[in-house]
This record gives C-alpha cells, sequence and structure tokens, in this order.
C-alpha cells in the first residue's frame, strides 16, 4: 500500500464532509451525550495529564461528560484501533503525537499508513521542544564538545532514547545528517531507565522533555547543555539553543500533540471542536499547567495539522530510509 499522507486523509475527510446531509452535518446539537477521548499515552504522562485538563473544561463548556481512556503502547496501534472501530460523529476522538502521525507509516509499512490514514486532524494541544542532556559529570559541555567527541571515534559516542524509532532515537539522527558524525544508538523499553543510564555515564546523552528528565535533573544527575530549537525555553533561559551552543542550523526537535477522529467527521462538528478546544486552550488556568511542564498551547485549525504532520512525515521519512530503521 503506497503511503497516504496525512494532508490527502484531511482533504479526503473535508471531501466527504461536504457531501452528509444537512442535517448530518449539524453541530448546534453537538455533543448531546458523552464524549470520549482515547490517547495513546500512559497514565500519569504529561500528554495525558494535561488531555484531563482539557477534558474537565470541555466538560464544563459542553455540559456533558469528556472521558479519558488511556490506551498506550503498541506503537499507538491499541489506540488507534480502539477508536477506528467507532462512529465518526465527533463523539469519539484520538489524541496522538507527531511521531505518530509523521514516524509511524515508515516505521511499519505495512500497516502504519493504513492505520493513521483512517484518521483526519480536528484540533491541536501543544507542542513540546527536547533538550539535551547529559550527566552533571560528563565532559561534553557544549554541542561543539559533543560533535567533536563524535568525530573522533566515530561509532563510539553513545546516546539513549526510550525506543527505536522514538523522537529521541530520530533526533539524534537528525544530527547524525547534519554533521555527518556516526554514534551508538542505546534504546530503553522505558523513559524512567534512561535518565538513571544518562547520569552515571553508561550513556554518554540523550534527548528529553522537560517533564521526562526533570527528575533527574532537579536529583543533581542532569545537566542541559542545549535546547534543540531555534529559541531559548522560558523554563530555562540559561540554556543555549542547539545552535548556540554549536550545532549545525536545522537541529530542532520538537514535537506536537493533537486530536483526531475517525475519517468522515461532519465539517460542522469538527469545526465546533476545534473552535471550542481554542477557547480551552486560552484559558488561563490550562496555559499555567501546561507551562509548568514547558508544553506551548497551540490552536492550529485542521489544514494547519495536516500541514505540519506532513513535513514531519518528510523529515523522518528521510531519516527511516538512511538509517535503515523498521519496526516490523
Amino acid at each position: 500500500m503506497k503511503r497516504k499522507t496525512f494532508l490527502a486523509v484531511a482533504l479526503i475527510g473535508a471531501a466527504a464532509a461536504a457531501h452528509l446531509p444537512a442535517q448530518a452535518q449539524s453541530a448546534v446539537d453537538f455533543p448531546n451525550k458523552p464524549v470520549t477521548l482515547f490517547t495513546a499515552f500512559a497514565p500519569g504522562s504529561g500528554p495525558d495529564a494535561t488531555l484531563r485538563l482539557v477534558a474537565d473544561k470541555l466538560g464544563r463548556l459542553w455540559n456533558q461528560r469528556v472521558m479519558v481512556e488511556n490506551r498506550p503502547g503498541g506503537g499507538g496501534f491499541i489506540a488507534m484501533e480502539a477508536a477506528r472501530r467507532t462512529a465518526a460523529d465527533g463523539y469519539t476522538l484520538l489524541q496522538l503525537d507527531s511521531d505518530h502521525l509523521g514516524a509511524v507509516p515508515h516505521l511499519y509499512k505495512q500497516r502504519g499508513a493504513a492505520a493513521v490514514g483512517a484518521f483526519e486532524p480536528v484540533a491541536s494541544i501543544f507542542r513540546t521542544t527536547f533538550l539535551v542532556a547529559v550527566g552533571t559529570d560528563s565532559k561534553l559541555k557544549t554541542m561543539t564538545d559533543l560533535i567533536a567527541a563524535a568525530k573522533a571515534e566515530p561509532g563510539r559516542v553513545n546516546y539513549g532514547s526510550w525506543g527505536v524509532g522514538s523522537p529521541g532515537h530520530l533526533g539524534a539522527e537528525l544530527l547524525e545528517d547534519l554533521t555527518g558524525i556516526r554514534m551508538q544508538h542505546v534504546p530503553f523499553r522505558e523513559v524512567s531507565q534512561l535518565y538513571p543510564a544518562v547520569g552515571s555515564g553508561d550513556v554518554g546523552w540523550s534527548l528529553g522533555t522537560l517533564p521526562s528528565s526533570s527528575g533527574a535533573y532537579k536529583a543533581g544527575k542532569l545537566r542541559y547543555i542545549a535546547v534543540a530549537a531555534t529559541k531559548r525555553l522560558p523554563q530555562m533561559p540559561d540554556v543555549p539553543t542547539a545552535q548556540e551552543a554549536g550545532a549545525p542550523a536545522g537541529f530542532d526537535v520538537n514535537a506536537f500533540v493533537v486530536l483526531v477522529a475517525p475519517k468522515g467527521l461532519p465539517a460542522p462538528v469538527r469545526a465546533k471542536i476545534n473552535a471550542d478546544m481554542g477557547r480551552v486552550l486560552a484559558d488561563p488556568e490550562v496555559r499555567a499547567r501546561f507551562d509548568t511542564f514547558a508544553f506551548e498551547p497551540i490552536s492550529w485549525p485542521p489544514e494547519e495539522i495536516a500541514r505540519a504532520a506532513e513535513a514531519k512525515s518528510r523529515l523522518y521519512e528521510g531519516l527511516v530510509k538512511k538509517a535503515n530503521i523498521s519496526l516490523e
């Protein structure tokens, strides 16, 4: 099966909605029963915590119960399958991130495109930036040091991630691609195993979001040598950008999290959910909570979500092919 871009999926969904009867497309009464939000993330994770806050705010706005159901694992396929079996009426939505949308079709070529292609974008939630972390006692002080060490001993410098094909893995592959260096990837099964290994020096470095790595950082086990972005994090103003620390331009590692729906969602219902999500994300309590995670609230229309997912897909496709990565 040829890969279907998320943009194409969005356009197909919009076209299908345009041919539905006017009554079926009406969003005046939506929602008039409880709404379920499936998530591919585990309970207690940053995306889960923020989704529960969003669900509470949506429930108050809609005067309906909005439930969160966690279906983690399986590369996102468990959550996708649960949501795919439901009606395309807006009463079931699914939380995915840009790794699911952009990388899964290339990591799982036999079924990835079909799984992601069963959904269309509805509303964005947040974007998060990754930092470059090393052990507190590491000799690596800057990105210049890291790149120089990798060039001096190709394949000897290692880095950790929370799994093959994860943003931590593909982000490091991006650094290798931009600099021509080669390093050794050490995948861990759990994030909880990764940062202690970085802190002890068993692993040279890793990428990480602020919430995922802050425990080891606050315990004095980690240092951040750069933010893999074009601007500094307000929560970590003293940590330089990757380019300021010596990395080449283009080393920008981020992820965004969105809500999608089974393909065929009526356009007016999608527009209503998108608009109401915008109202929720503007809530000061929501923004303050997101700030504690260093999550940037984003209010994109579905078309912008599709464009962003397609850009991620092109990036990941090149990295996966070059490194010959497969999860099948």
